[in-house]
Formats: structure tokens, C-alpha cells, sequence
């Protein structure tokens, strides 16, 4: 055991390690309030200087962090936010939570993880820990990270140690958040391992520890390369399903009766979120520099980026059905999160579907209480920018020609919507177990509505 080693493992144990966090988003700002709620110290590092000023108030960004968690951590000096990356020479483990998009050819685009690793190379001193927790492609850490930070006369394993360990944050989930989930980790050597799992072990409930990098690197590409097919799978029998004039939801229901070997998927207007819809793709872009074709991911992809234009050519045949055209008709959109209850709209297939209405010329509208404003930020393909959500009244629900379900958020009274729109088109199985009278389309074909119940007479 070196004597950083040794240094290291004291300051875990009796923690007096202080903590780094570079990327103050959905991943790091829980991570750190998690850290701080261990009883460490944490500096956290971001660009953004909205965001350092907020959190040094107390102030969250970020919807699974409140106030209330974050407040007593900042007033108790638990947590620091800045901008100056300096100080990273002042911490003795630092975690990377950084963005790792993908370009327009669907290649990784490294640039913030580099920079990250630039900077912490910058002010590397003997001893420190680093952990990469931006999902990426396996060999990432050793092949983009490692050389960086082995140029400053460092060596891993001795000198510094250098883990990568995969965020699994799902935003809004009310079960499993940052702590309790288990943490997958594996290092460049067996000592970054050790180290690694030593201080996650005092932050998280379950640790996984795995033989290196790349398994952990792969572990993340595998879980959700294995959600991103089996969505396809389920989107692509929505689509049979509605060619066979079948309800989709009521073969998925009787499916997951079976006790094993069938895990139930359901059927939407497409795939969203951070992680899969791009995280196979790092995969896929891997295996093409070793000369292997990812059939399944990309079969899989396909079919999910179809879902938008699917959804639009339902709505289009239900207005059809009234004698109505898409282009000039007045089409609230109900939902612009990627997924029930949260205020993310990254890839969202709500935006998709948003611009290929435009583009067929409808009146469009949108509502979600939890996105209140689509803003302009040099990527959305829609026109019109900023757009704002409505309210939905009985007024603005009577002058529509059809509202699109795309989002099902839990606070949303579906069967008042359904009672009071002239057409409703429900692309998740929103309103099957709500009896309506009025004009209601599915995703499939044949959906079971149970009729409106009669009053009873009087005796």
C-alpha cells in the first residue's frame, strides 16, 4: 500500500475527505446532497453561474432535490458550489457528472468529459481519487481519461486512482433514488477498485463492485440497451395491434400475468430521457471501430424514432374520421415530458411530435404543468419559440378539434378532458379504464372504453 493510498483511506474513515463534484445537473446535485448527507465535505464544480449561486442559497434546480434537503446542508457548509475549477486541488476524491451527448451522426461527443479531465489535470496533485460517472462507451475512462491524467508524471494505482462508476439516476421515481440504488464500480487497478468501493460504501447502500473500467462502463450500455429494445418491441406491437384492430393494453395486461420469463413494457409516443435513446448508441458507434454490427440496436432504433410519426398519422385519420384536416385544426397537446411527473423534456417525443404537426400546418397548443415554457435553446426544430403552457378550460377544451395525450401525468384529470374535447387522441392508455361517451382514438386499434353507466330510475 503507497503512503496516498494509506493518506486516502484515513480520510475516508474518519471523514475528513473532501468531496469534488464537477456537474451540477441531474446526476451531480443529487450526488453531492448525498455525499454531504454522509458527513463529508463537498465542493461543487459547475459552469453555469446561475446554478453555483443557486445552490449557495439553498436554492435547487433540480426537481429530486428540494430546498428542504439542500438548505441545512449549504447553511451547515456541508456543500460549496463554484466556478473555479482551481480548487479541485483541494479535493481528495472528485466525482465527474457531466453531459455526454451524442453529434448528429450519432458519434459520442467527449468534449465535456475531456475538459473535465483537462482541468482536474491541471490541479491533479498526489493521492486523489477520480471517478467518471457520464455514461459513455467502454474504454472511455482508460483510453480518453487515463493518458491525461498519466501526462502530469502520475501513476494510476499509486499516485492517483481513477474509477468509473455509472450514474442510475431515475428522475421522479418515488421508490429508488441516488442512495439506495445500487452502485455498480470498477477501476483502472485493483486499488482503484478498492478505493473506490470504500468511499461509495460509506455513501450508497449497495455497492457492486466489478473486475474494471469497462465492465462497469458496459453494465450501464447493457441495462439500457436492453430497455431501449424491449420498448421497441412493445412500440412495434402497438403498431401490429392496430393493424389487427387488437387492444394493445389488454394483450400486455394478460401477458404480464404470467408469473416468468415475460417483464412487461408498455407502449408510447416514443422514447425519451437521457440515457436511452442515446445510450446504446455509444455502444453501437464502439463496435463499428471493431468492425461489429449492432443489428438490434439499430432495428430497435429505428422503430422507436418512428413513434412520433406514427402518433401524428393516428391523429391525422381520427380528424379525417370528422371530416376535418390536420392543417388549420386546433390540436392541444397535452404533455411535454419525456415521462410522467417530472419537468425533463430532454429527447422527448412530445418536441417531434410538436414539429411534425407544425409542419402539417396545425393550430397547435401544449400543456403541462410541469414544463411551463418550451424555450429556444438552438436545437428544437419548433417555430414560435418560446411557447407557453395553457390552461386548460372547459373554453379552450371546447375550441380544440383534438387533444393529443402524450405525456400521462398523474395530476391531469384525463376523464374531464374526455367528457369536454370534441376528439381525444390517447397515446398512453390514459382513459382505458374511464368510461366516456364522447370521441376517444388509442394507440391501438379496437381499445375497450367501458360505456358511461345510465342513471338509474327512480323506483
Amino acid at each position: 500500500m503507497t503512503e496516498y493510498e494509506a493518506s486516502l483511506r484515513e480520510k475516508i474513515e474518519d471523514h475528513s475527505a473532501v468531496m469534488g463534484v464537477i456537474g451540477l445537473g441531474y446526476v451531480g446535485l443529487p450526488l453531492a446532497v448525498e455525499m454531504a448527507g454522509s458527513g463529508y465535505s463537498v465542493l461543487g464544480f459547475d459552469i453555469n453561474r446561475r446554478v453555483v449561486d443557486g445552490i449557495n442559497r439553498g436554492d435547487s434546480h433540480i426537481q429530486d432535490v428540494s430546498p428542504e434537503q439542500l438548505r441545512p446542508l449549504v447553511e451547515s457548509k456541508l456543500i460549496f458550489a463554484t466556478d473555479d475549477l482551481s480548487r479541485l486541488r483541494e479535493c481528495d476524491a472528485i466525482s465527474i457528472c457531466v453531459p455526454t451527448p451524442l453529434s448528429k451522426t450519432k458519434d459520442p461527443d467527449l468534449a465535456y468529459v475531456v475538459s473535465a479531465t483537462q482541468a482536474i489535470a491541471a490541479a491533479l496533485r498526489p493521492g486523489q481519487l477520480i471517478v467518471l460517472e457520464s455514461t459513455t462507451y467502454p474504454g472511455t475512462t482508460r483510453e480518453a481519461m487515463l493518458p491525461l491524467l498519466e501526462a502530469t508524471g502520475m501513476r494510476v494505482g499509486e499516485d492517483l486512482f481513477l474509477c468509473f462508476s455509472p450514474e442510475r439516476v431515475d428522475p421522479g421515481n418515488p421508490v429508488w433514488h441516488t442512495k439506495n440504488t445500487p452502485k455498480v464500480i470498477g477501476g483502472i487497478t485493483e486499488r482503484c477498485t478498492a478505493l473506490g468501493t470504500m468511499l461509495y460504501g460509506k455513501i450508497f447502500d449497495t455497492l457492486v463492485p466489478v473486475s474494471s473500467a469497462e465492465a462497469a462502463e458496459l453494465v450501464k450500455l447493457h441495462e439500457n440497451t436492453f430497455r431501449m429494445i424491449n420498448i421497441a418491441l412493445v412500440n412495434e406491437m402497438a403498431q401490429i395491434c392496430d393493424r389487427l384492430g387488437v387492444d394493445v393494453w389488454e394483450v400486455i395486461e394478460a401477458a404480464g400475468s404470467k408469473p416468468f420469463g415475460f417483464m412487461k413494457f408498455t407502449p408510447g409516443p416514443g422514447l425519451g430521457g437521457h440515457c436511452i435513446p442515446l445510450d446504446p448508441h455509444y455502444l453501437s458507434w464502439k463496435m463499428r471501430t471493431l468492425s461489429f454490427k449492432t443489428r438490434m440496436i439499430e432495428l430497435s432504433s429505428e422503430i422507436n424514432a418512428e413513434m412520433p410519426a406514427f402518433v401524428v398519422r393516428k391523429l391525422g385519420d381520427a380528424l379525417n374520421e370528422e371530416g376535418k384536416a390536420i392543417k388549420g385544426s386546433r390540436v392541444i397537446v397535452v404533455g411535454v415530458a419525456y415521462k410522467r411527473d417530472i419537468d425533463d423534456m430532454r429527447e422527448s417525443p412530445a418536441i417531434e411530435i410538436l414539429h411534425l404537426l407544425q409542419e402539417k400546418g396545425a393550430d397547435l397548443v401544449y400543456h403541462d404543468p410541469f414544463c411551463p415554457i418550451i424555450a429556444d435553446d438552438g436545437h428544437t426544430p419548433l417555430r414560435g419559440l418560446p411557447m407557453h403552457s395553457v390552461e386548460l378550460t372547459d373554453e379552450v377544451l371546447r375550441d380544440s378539434d383534438c387533444v393529443l395525450i402524450v405525456t400521462d401525468h398523474t395530476t391531469i384529470d384525463y376523464a374531464h378532458i374526455a367528457a369536454i374535447a370534441p376528439l381525444t387522441v390517447d397515446t398512453r392508455g390514459a382513459l382505458r379504464s374511464v368510461p366516456v361517451g364522447q370521441k376517444v382514438v388509442g394507440l391501438s386499434g379496437a381499445e375497450f372504453h367501458p360505456p358511461a353507466l345510465e342513471p338509474e330510475m327512480g323506483r
